[in-house]
């Protein structure tokens, strides 16, 4: 009994893992906040929290719901990826005209940088229609073939998206001697609007 739940919940971290390490969106603001130190435990938590319920709606079988509710993707579809390519536009603004002196800081973010990073994050999880495909559907379709053991291979994948997450945002900090550099963030910010706006341009385009 131990060695199955024991494979259950690998099963579960390996496939959780699986389908949050591509850098999209989400991941790519994590990156980008953690690199610069603001609000990095808040946009940690909000990743990590969404995908623990989710996922958890995934196992509870809510992946039929979401299948036979297609016009709930597709006004989900249309928010997403105007919000993504709105998002990118900025990241490419910055990326060309770069605020002055702009550099990696160890300071703690101000209050309206945390409410503006929180609603941002909030918004990449909850309005990419691709979340609730991967985490619900497909992780809800998974698990429900462990049986009685489909709780401990959710319990996986909420292990996998926490250490995930908490791993981009903190890790990023390792990258403070590039980002101390202007020139980096131009760089960093040019990624990420090309990230943005890819998917938000696909995004759209999948969901007409």
């Amino acid at each position: 009994m131990n060695s199955g739940v024991l494979s259950a919940a690998l099963a579960g971290f390996g496939t959780g893992m699986s389908l949050i390490v591509a850098i999209g969106a989400q991941n790519a603001f994590v990156l980008r906040q953690g690199a610069r130190g603001q609000a990095v435990l808040a946009v940690v938590a909000i990743c990590a929290a969404s995908d623990a319920v989710l996922i958890a709606l995934g196992v509870a079988g809510l992946g039929a719901v979401v299948t036979a509710w297609p016009a709930a993707l597709v006004a989900v579809g249309l928010a997403g990826g105007a919000f993504l390519i709105c998002y990118g536009v900025l990241a490419a603004c910055r990326a060309l005209r770069p605020a002055a002196g702009q550099s990696l800081t160890a300071g703690g973010a101000a209050a309206g940088s945390v409410r503006a990073a929180v609603l941002t994050c909030l918004a990449l999880t909850w309005l990419n229609p691709h979340v609730y495909l991967d985490t619900v559907l497909l992780l809800g379709s998974v698990a429900a073939d462990r049986g009685p053991l489909r709780w401990v291979f959710g319990l996986g994948a909420m292990l996998a998206s926490l250490a995930w997450f908490a791993g981009l945002g903190y890790g990023a900090r390792l990258l403070g001697g590039v980002l101390a550099r202007p020139g980096a963030w131009r760089v960093l910010d040019a990624l990420v609007a090309a990230t943005m706006l890819v998917m938000g341009v696909l995004l759209l385009a999948r969901t007409f």
